[in-house]
Parts: C-alpha cells; sequence; structure tokens
C-alpha cells in the first residue's frame, strides 16, 4: 500500500535551535514507519516544495487545462494513496495554519474512504495535544476519518536529532512502540478499507459535490 506523511509547517528555522523541529519529527516517523512496514510505500509532503501562492484557491478551482502542474501531481499522489499521516505542531491551541492551507487545496474526494494517523509535537511540554483535537474534526470532514491512537511528542528537539534519530539520552525502542502503536492502526485501517473498496466501490455508492454549495441542502 501507499502512504502520504503531510508535514505540517512552513517554518525554516525553530527555537531554541535554528533547525526546522517539523523536519526532524517527519524524518523519525519515515523511519520508524519504514522499519516496521517495509512492504509499504511511504513518501513526505513537504509544503515547501509546492508553490501554494499567497492568495488560496483550490485544485479543483482551475480548470483542467490551468490547474498548476505541481498541484495535479500532488492530487495524484492523494488519489493514489491508501492512507495518510498529518503531522503537525500547535498554533494557538489548533491545527498549523501551514497544514490546513495545504490540505484545503484539494476536495474531500481525493481522501474520502482512507484513514489517517494524527501526529503532533511541540518544543515545549504539551507536545501539540490540543492541535489534536481540532485536526480529529477537520479530518473526519475531508473524509479520511483518523484512527484512535495518537502521537503526541513534547519537547521534540530533546526527543530527535535534526536527522530523525532518536537522541542518546531518549529510549529508541519506547519510542518505537509508542509510535508504531498508531502506525499499526492506520495499516490495518488502510488494508480495511481497500478490501471493501474492491468489493463496493464507495464513490459510486455516495457521489462527490461537484455542482454548487446547494448539492449538500437538505431537501
Amino acid at each position: 500500500m501507499k502512504f502520504l506523511i503531510f508535514l505540517g509547517s512552513v517554518r525554516t528555522s525553530t527555537p531554541p535551535r535554528p533547525a526546522r523541529l517539523g523536519e526532524r519529527v517527519s524524518k523519525a516517523c519515515l523511519s520508524f514507519f519504514s522499519t516496521c512496514y517495509p512492504e509499504h510505500e511511504i513518501e513526505l509532503i513537504d509544503p515547501l516544495e509546492y508553490e501554494l501562492g499567497a492568495v488560496f484557491k483550490p485544485h479543483f478551482s482551475y480548470s483542467k487545462r490551468t490547474v498548476p502542474q505541481d498541484l495535479d501531481l500532488l492530487a495524484d499522489k492523494i488519489r493514489a494513496a491508501d492512507g495518510y499521516i498529518m503531522l503537525s505542531p500547535e498554533y494557538n491551541h489548533s491545527i498549523s495554519p501551514a497544514l490546513a492551507n495545504l490540505l484545503n487545496h484539494f476536495g474531500s474526494s481525493l481522501f474520502s474512504y482512507k484513514p489517517s494517523a494524527i501526529v503532533t509535537y511541540s518544543s515545549g511540554q504539551w507536545g501539540g495535544m490540543r492541535a489534536a483535537v481540532g485536526m480529529r474534526v477537520f479530518l473526519s470532514e475531508l473524509g479520511c476519518l483518523p484512527v484512535s491512537s495518537m502521537v503526541h511528542i513534547p519537547h521534540a528537539q530533546e526527543v530527535f536529532e535534526e536527522d530523525g534519530t532518536t537522541h542518546v539520552n531518549q529510549d529508541h525502542n519506547r519510542w518505537g512502540s509508542y509510535i508504531n502503536r498508531t502506525f499499526s492502526q492506520l495499516v490495518w485501517w488502510a488494508q480495511a478499507c481497500v478490501e471493501q473498496t474492491e468489493k463496493s466501490d464507495p464513490h459510486a455508492l455516495i457521489s462527490a459535490f461537484t455542482g454548487t454549495p446547494a448539492d449538500r441542502d437538505a431537501p
């Protein structure tokens, strides 16, 4: 199966050290996932690698001839993926605006009927856990319902090195067990969704809204 990990930060430096905190967490997640599930593919989606522009315009608002190529390629990756890992810091007790902005560029039909996992982090003591609460609602609306287990990493700069390896003062095996508890749920649900989709295409049962907002109205 194929999985995407979305990094929800566009900061190029993070206190207390001049290094990108989310990047080291994403590298650690990639390593733990690949070690535990080498048979599956996983790819990091970094918003710094995409030209989203200052003015918000989602992928589905463009005509097929004018849609930016990088958005089109990312839409294909989202459509082809079987599950998602959403990685976010906490901003004002909520989801990272960088992650929300990136995901809002795509319609929910690309994410629907596939699971997601929530990973949050911080340089302080809370580990981004308050952002995770809002992420459950956000991801559910996209249709990629989050699994029950979550990952919260407080003082992330003391847990992982810049290359994603576990800090020498940390218990690598305990962190691996903790993180892979969530990833194992993600893989289990992804496999279940793949098998059920092969039996019954959910998009054929309930069509995506492609007209006007009024399509969502009650009778």
